[in-house]
């Protein structure tokens, strides 16, 4: 199972549609203020970050100007991955004054957010660094925004979980109670879909060994101090994968590390997004 990689196609078709559906949601039926200003009004515009941050969310910014019109030009200074120094210029725009001014909100919305996203994720990734254990996001996204955010990690140096219900197994606690137990849950998943990766949530070394008896691919440790997690590595086949889950803290990221699982999840990443202070001034 491990870690996912998104697909791109699938990617740049919900670019497209949240992208669509965060301008319907903003710009409505239309733009009263930009009235204002003439309709064949050109104008300049730079974006700039007013703290350090990993630059992400490029295409989603692109794609909400290329959607109020064609002729906005865009020259980024930066691309998604760089790491940005305080008050850099990230990009300059030229265009019609009236689309720069209705995007304006919409854009750095994305941007500040995945940004956010990215940064966050890099602090923890680079305390891994050295390590054979590799950071996982959940699916604790912000709606609406699944593969923007797991994008998001990528960019940070992260790795994807799944990306929702259709794509892996990952058997919970409540489909444990609900199926009859863990041997019962892996045998059903097994049968109703043959080939397919299952992973297992475990709360204790004995369900650990239950579940890698009835035929688990991966168990996600829930909530095991280091000591116990050290012992289900030593006791789990090596084939079988550990992730590490539940309330991590970056503090604790290398002492995870050192106890052999394979991953370790983090929430934190997509769920609790400062986002970044970004600021766009039209000359």
């Amino acid at each position: 199972m491990g870690s996912i990689r998104q697909d791109a196609t699938d990617l740049l078709v919900d670019i497209e549609a949240i992208v669509q559906l965060a301008l319907a949601e903003d710009v409505g039926s239309g733009d009263l203020t930009a009235d204002l200003i003439p309709e064949a009004s050109h104008a300049t515009a730079t974006v700039v970050s007013r703290e350090q941050c990993v630059l992400c969310g490029t295409p989603w910014f692109d794609r909400v100007f290329a959607r109020l019109s064609p002729d906005i030009q865009i020259t980024w200074h930066f691309k998604d991955g760089d790491d940005i120094p305080v008050n850099s210029v990230l990009c300059d725009l030229a265009g019609p004054a009236r689309p720069l001014v209705t995007g304006e909100r919409t854009a750095l919305n994305f941007l500040q957010t995945l940004s956010g996203t990215a940064t966050l994720t890099r602090r923890f990734a680079r305390v891994l660094e050295g390590t054979a254990t590799r950071l996982l996001d959940t699916r604790k996204t912000l709606p609406g925004l699944r593969r923007a955010q797991k994008y998001a990690v990528q960019v940070g140096g992260g790795h994807n979980h799944r990306v929702g219900l259709f794509d892996a197994i990952l058997i919970k606690e409540n489909h444990i109670a609900a199926a009859g137990g863990i041997t019962a849950a892996i045998t059903q998943c097994h049968q109703r879909h043959p080939g397919v990766p299952v992973e297992c949530e475990v709360e204790t070394l004995a369900e650990a060994q239950e579940a890698a008896t009835a035929g688990a691919d991966m168990l996600l440790l829930d909530n095991f101090s280091l000591e116990l997690m050290t012992q289900a590595r030593r006791n789990v086949p090596k084939h079988i994968e550990l992730e590490a889950s539940g309330n991590v803290d970056i503090n604790r990221l290398r002492a995870i590390a050192s106890t052999g699982v394979n991953y370790v999840s983090v929430g934190t990443l997509t769920k609790h997004v400062k986002a970044i202070d970004l600021s766009m001034r039209i000359a």
